[in-house]
């Protein structure tokens, strides 16, 4: 895909992973469609797509939530007229062990409330996006495609059973989705991220991120520009779909 002048939907895009990819891409010369839940980091990453030399808009929707999904969607289209990529990103926390115990007696527990806000926004949020792009693309006849982010952890991370099990779930759905688009002329890929330097990490003490580093084979944290690096490759080479490309250092063999 020539990225000049084509539409790009990146979820999560006010901030982190999403702001980075969207940045890439705009220096490619897309059209990005940011969506995230804050006005303000929004509206800074729009700014910085358009320093970049794309064009950008923001759009504020919760991707957990149906409606306004297909609401966000129909704007984007009124907007750019057609859509061509879509970068599902957006994910939340909430770590904690299954089952928590302390001198033989469980103190907690991880309640349904924690496993299933992970859930929705980071599997049901990819599911409702996907599907609403995929719908678009084949009703305007435009040869796109989707990237889902996943993660290192989608092979199972001890603390974060909802977590593994939406990145999981989102890893296979890239998969799923090429097979069955594939006839549509749309492409379906994934990203699994290993630890990667983004703000919220960055700002984690020293001696943390020393040894977060030191398990890794290449011992340092990737660059949130290596992740954009590898949604921009994707998007341009039109024979990757279906795979799920595991950018962590070796970490994970």
């Amino acid at each position: 895909m020539d990225l000049n002048g084509k539409t790009i939907i990146v979820t999560g895009g006010g901030q982190g992973l999403g702001r980075a990819m969207a940045v890439e891409l705009a220096g490619a010369g897309a059209n990005l469609a940011l969506i995230d839940l804050n006005d303000d980091p929004l509206n800074e990453a729009v700014q910085l797509c358009k320093d970049a030399g794309g064009d950008a808009r923001a759009y504020l929707g919760n991707v957990a939530k149906e409606d306004e999904v297909v609401a966000t969607f129909d704007a984007i289209e009124g907007d750019f007229g057609e859509i061509h990529g879509l970068i599902n990103n957006a994910g939340i926390l909430r770590d904690g062990l299954l089952i928590k115990v302390k001198d033989g007696a469980i103190e907690k527990r991880m309640s349904l409330a924690e496993w299933q806000a992970v859930i929705d926004v980071n599997l049901t949020g990819v599911f409702l996006c996907g599907r609403e792009a995929a719908t678009r693309m084949i009703e305007k006849g435009v040869q796109g495609c989707i990237i889902n982010i996943s993660s290192i952890s989608k092979a199972g991370n001890m603390g974060q059973s909802n977590y593994s099990a939406a990145k999981a779930g989102v890893a296979a759905m890239a998969t799923v989705w090429a097979k069955e688009l594939a006839r549509h002329g749309i492409r379906s890929a994934g990203i699994a991220p290993g630890f990667i330097a983004t703000d919220m990490v960055a700002s984690m003490k020293p001696e943390a991120l020393e040894k977060m580093a030191a398990g890794i084979p290449l011992k340092r944290l990737g660059e949130p520009q290596e992740v954009a690096h590898t949604a921009r490759f994707i998007l341009e080479n039109d024979y990757i779909s279906g795979r799920v490309i595991e950018l962590d250092a070796a970490l994970r063999i």
